[in-house]
């Protein structure tokens, strides 16, 4: 599940940044992928038989709607950010920050014990990940603006609590908070690119393959929805987000094998850290073993 989480993260990201390059609109690229995402979710909630449970929601019909929204402004933000004359390599940086929110909120809030060793191996498999990005940390600099990468970062924390609330609160199964999620983004998606006249100026035909791609990122985001709501499901949040930090990882070890790209010194360090952080994390159990209750005498 983990793995199958990684890879479908890994596809839809290199796919939204081809389509909003070759769109020239993230929100008409948004659009798009969101657009052929419901129709993977639609058929696959039609075989599964779990169509009719949308229409039975309730009151959590307000907390499926909140996730929406809060997957929307992730996107808005980190757009704005850049839009805004930030730097990729300041954005990346912030944009990572959520590991680290998400490992004080589990300490704050849900008065989970995370262990020194933990702390290690997240701010080990952080930093490596910069390092496999290429980030160069004498360029980066901070403006105001900037404010709005670190709000994404908070909106993609938020969100991943509010949706674990959701399953472990309020019962709601993993393939309807998807549903509901991917349509309001759809929607939200939609609004912004219409009244910016950016889905009239879209010209598929000059980009050969562009509606499989399209589609491609469709089922790359269903799989995203599949997989990731499963594993909060069954994992501390801040134990999947640790997860997600090998995307680059697996975006640099594709780009060597298949798109003939040249590994640098500083890459190949990075991912030997995270690798490290990871094993760390991977260890947990066996450094920090639960003492067991003792038995009473019979």
């Amino acid at each position: 599940m983990i793995a199958g989480m990684v890879i479908a993260w890994t596809i839809y990201y290199a796919v939204s940044k081809y389509m909003v390059d070759v769109t020239n609109s993230p929100y008409a690229a948004g659009f798009l992928l969101r657009a052929a995402a419901l129709v993977f979710l639609t058929v696959q909630l039609a075989v599964t038989g779990g169509f009719k449970d949308l229409f039975r929601q309730g009151r959590a019909t307000v907390i499926l709607v909140i996730i929406g929204v809060f997957g929307f402004l992730l996107d808005l933000f980190a757009n704005l950010g850049y839009a805004a004359g930030g730097s990729l390599g300041t954005g990346t940086a912030l944009l990572k920050t959520d590991v680290l929110m998400v490992n004080l909120l589990t300490v704050a809030i849900y008065r989970k014990r995370l262990y020194a060793t933990d702390w290690i191996g997240s701010i080990l498999m952080l930093f490596g990940v910069l390092l496999v990005l290429g980030l160069d940390f004498s360029a980066l600099t901070f403006r105001p603006t900037d404010l709005f990468f670190l709000a994404s970062a908070a909106c993609v924390t938020a969100n991943a609590f509010i949706i674990k609330t959701a399953q472990d609160k309020h019962n709601r199964k993993a393939d309807t908070i998807s549903y509901y999620n991917n349509f309001v983004v759809l929607l939200l998606f939609a609004l912004f690119a219409v009244s910016r006249g950016d889905l009239a100026a879209l010209k598929p035909s000059e980009t050969p393959g562009f509606w499989w791609l399209a589609a491609l990122g469709g089922l790359a985001q269903t799989g995203i929805y599949f997989f990731y709501y499963r594993n909060l499901k069954r994992h501390e949040v801040w134990v999947v987000k640790l997860w997600l930090l090998l995307m680059p990882v697996l975006s640099c070890i594709v780009g060597v094998l298949f798109l003939k790209e040249e590994p640098t010194v500083w890459k190949l360090v990075g991912i030997g850290v995270v690798l490290i952080g990871a094993g760390i994390i991977l260890l947990r159990g066996k450094l920090h073993p639960e003492e067991k209750p003792k038995k009473e005498d019979a």
